[in-house]
Formats: C-alpha cells, sequence, structure tokens
C-alpha cells in the first residue's frame, strides 16, 4: 500500500502505524454499530494510505495496488451473490421443484456436500494453513479432493438413512442441510479469523519491530502476546457488536433457511479461492453479503415466474375442481415460457380446466414481490464505497494529532 523507505524516521513510522489502527478500529466500530457490514481489510487499507500520505506525501502510495482494491468493491460480492444464487438455482432445479423430493435429494445432496468439502478443505490450506506450513495450490487442491470424497461417501450413507424419515417436502430437504451448515459456518469463521485478525495485528507486530530495532522493517515477526492481543479482542468484538450485525445479515436483508445459508458459505469459500489465484484483494465480508443479496435476489427473480402462483390458484377451488386443474398445473410447472403462454390459450378456448379469467391474467402476469429491503442494500453499498476514504481521512488527522503531540 505504501513504501516506508520513503519516510525518513522510524518515528514517523509508529505514528503512521498507530494513526492507522485507531482509524480502522474507528471506522470498523461507528459501521457495525450501524448495522452496516463493512470490510476489515479495506478499513485498514484506508487507515494505512492515508496516515502514508499525510507522512510521506502523495507518492508514497501504490496506486496500482490501490487499483485493485477499488475493482475489489465491485468483483467479489458480485462473484460472491453469483455464485450463490446459481448453487441456490442448482438446488432448486436438481431437488426442490422434483415430484418426488427424496429420491432427488438422496442423489444430489452429497454432490453438493463435497462440493463444500472440497471447498472449505482448499479453502482453509490456503488462507490457514498456508500461514504455518508451505502449501502450493495444488497440493491444496489435492488435500480438498480428499476431504471431499470421505464427505461424500458419510453424506451418501446418512442421506440414504434420512430418507426413510424425511418429509417428502422443501422443508424435509432443509434438515438435511442443517450439519452441512455448521460445519462450513465454523469452518468459513476459523479462516476468516486466521486471515483477517492479521490485518488489526500486522500493524502492531510493525511498531513492535520498529521500536525494538528504532528503524523500519519490511518483515515484522509477530510475538505471543500480539496474536493474544487480535485473539481476544476478536472474542470480544463477537460478544459486543456480533448478535447487531447477525441479525442485520441473517434475517433483515432477506429471509435465510438452511439451504440459502448453506448456499452463500459455499460460495464464500469459492470465491475467495478464485480472487486468490487470481491475485485480487478481495473481502470475505464483502462476498458473504453479495451472496446474501445473489440468494434473495434470486428469490425475487423465482417469486416473479409464472409458476409460482400455481399454489396459490389452487387454494381458491374446491376439491372436486382441483382434482380436475391438477393435471393442467403440472404440466404449466414443466412447461417453458413459450409453452405456458399455448396452454393458457388452449385453457380458454376449453372449458375443461376451471380457471377463471382473472386467474388467468394472473398467471400472464410477471410480479414483483420485495425479498431484498432495498433500504439495506443502499446502506451497505455506501457503508462500502466509503470505508477506504473515510479511514484515510480518520488516520490522516490522528497521525498529525500524534506527531503534534509526541515531538
Amino acid at each position: 500500500i505504501i513504501d516506508p523507505s520513503n519516510l525518513e524516521e522510524s518515528r514517523a513510522f509508529v505514528w503512521l502505524m498507530t494513526a492507522a489502527l485507531l482509524a480502522g478500529a474507528l471506522w470498523l466500530n461507528l459501521a457495525t454499530w450501524m448495522g452496516a457490514p463493512v470490510s476489515t481489510t479495506h478499513s485498514i487499507v484506508g487507515g494505512v494510505l492515508g496516515a502514508g500520505i499525510a507522512a510521506g506525501g502523495w507518492g508514497i502510495a501504490d496506486w496500482a495496488v490501490m487499483g485493485k482494491i477499488a475493482a475489489s468493491w465491485v468483483i467479489s460480492p458480485v462473484l460472491g451473490g453469483a455464485l450463490a444464487a446459481l448453487f441456490l438455482f442448482a438446488i432448486k432445479k436438481t431437488v426442490l421443484y422434483r415430484r418426488e423430493v427424496i429420491p432427488a435429494a438422496r442423489t444430489f445432496v452429497p454432490w453438493l456436500v463435497a462440493i463444500m468439502a472440497w471447498a472449505f478443505g482448499t479453502y482453509l490450506m490456503i488462507k490457514g494453513v498456508k500461514k504455518i506450513v508451505k502449501v502450493d495450490f495444488l497440493e491444496a487442491t489435492l488435500i480438498g479432493l480428499a476431504a471431499a470424497a470421505v464427505v461424500f461417501f458419510v453424506m451418501r450413507t446418512l442421506v440414504g438413512r434420512m430418507a426413510s424419515t424425511m418429509e417428502n417436502s422443501s422443508a424435509g430437504v432443509n434438515t438435511l442441510f442443517t450439519w452441512p451448515l455448521i460445519f462450513a459456518a465454523a469452518l468459513l469463521s476459523f479462516a476468516h479469523g486466521a486471515n483477517d485478525v492479521a490485518n488489526a495485528i500486522g500493524p502492531l507486530a510493525a511498531i513492535n519491530d520498529a521500536l525494538s530495532a528504532d528503524s523500519v522493517v519490511m518483515s515484522a515477526n509477530i510475538p505471543l502476546w500480539v496474536m493474544m492481543v487480535g485473539a481476544l479482542g476478536l472474542a470480544v468484538g463477537l460478544i459486543l457488536f456480533g448478535p447487531r450485525l447477525i441479525k442485520t445479515v441473517g434475517s433483515e436483508i432477506t429471509e435465510l433457511d438452511k439451504t440459502r445459508a448453506f448456499c452463500i458459505a459455499l460460495s464464500a469459500a469459492l470465491t475467495v479461492i478464485l480472487a486468490s489465484q487470481l491475485g485480487l484483494p478481495v473481502s470475505s465480508t464483502h462476498i458473504a453479503i453479495g451472496g446474501v443479496f445473489g440468494v434473495g435476489f434470486l428469490r425475487e427473480y423465482l417469486k416473479s415466474n409464472y409458476a409460482t402462483q400455481l399454489h396459490k390458484i389452487m387454494e381458491h377451488h374446491d376439491p372436486a375442481e382441483q382434482e380436475r386443474l391438477k393435471p393442467f398445473l403440472d404440466d404449466f410447472r414443466n412447461a417453458s415460457v413459450e409453452e405456458m403462454e399455448n396452454l393458457l390459450k388452449r385453457a380458454k378456448k376449453k372449458k375443461q380446466v376451471p380457471l377463471s379469467k382473472s386467474e388467468r391474467k394472473r398467471l400472464k402476469k410477471i410480479y414483483r414481490e420485495e425479498l431484498v429491503k432495498r433500504s439495506h442494500l443502499v446502506r451497505i453499498a455506501a457503508a462500502w464505497i466509503i470505508t477506504v476514504p473515510a479511514s484515510a481521512i480518520m488516520a490522516a488527522i490522528l497521525f498529525f494529532t500524534l506527531r503534534g503531540l509526541l515531538i
């Protein structure tokens, strides 16, 4: 982000990093208090950039790196949202929209959970274990595949046992994702902590080394007490602010069930793997929130589809008419848009199907129901955009304040 060699003295580097940490902390706490899930990575990036410019001028910054970070504001949530929507659509098409849900679940759910195991196995090796043991991408992928193979056979056995007692509905399928979702959330949290706590303790370690060596160091040692500060801060932050942010992400943006949450966790892991290989400095927070919005907007799209209104139409007819109507609605559910139009025309000409004029119009109409709260979308997007500038301005002010107090 900055070139420390442009600084004239080590004390300026200490003030710079202290200002960056304070600014990042202030902005993160303010945004979290407001219920906006902003990026820890981008907050500290903005702090280092702002304090660096204050200390060494505009030439100290690496604007190519900053350009990549700015691009990731768009790339990471879009990638996360697209993948989450893709997985949810695949689950709906292969399992939830089938007439016989249980056989479909026995076939496809083990594959979906195996993909999750591969993604998280690879993700943990790349973002966590790599910090301790050197692992290249091919080795990480092979370890992920080994984990996926084990999980596939275990899930196939478990789903086979549960199928006999499982309800033949989407609620029944939802129960199959309970334990995979718990493990996905735990593993995503582990990898998130292994990677993102470095954003806080990295500058602290740099300050400690600069004070010890009385010079700017390019690679800092990480003492145990520094890591303990990061771990303690993570736990206290979760206790104090966690519930507010969990409520925003988990229930206020769009309604989530186990299947949808599973798709979001899986998309987050896959997006980080893809971005890491492309060299993009993406935010885990942005990816997860993008996944939430992707799932919500897919639900809106599916709700606007013709077939979503079939069950509502059935409710307005007596049992005798429902029997006559059921074959038509079954054909309608599995038809393409063009075939749907033809079926409606035939229903109008032949009075065998008990559809009123208003119900035919209702099937023709594509309505839009807001399943994603637009106010949250605007607030979160605005918070993302101003994160780097806001923390940068705070850091610059804090740098000048610290320098004035300590000189």
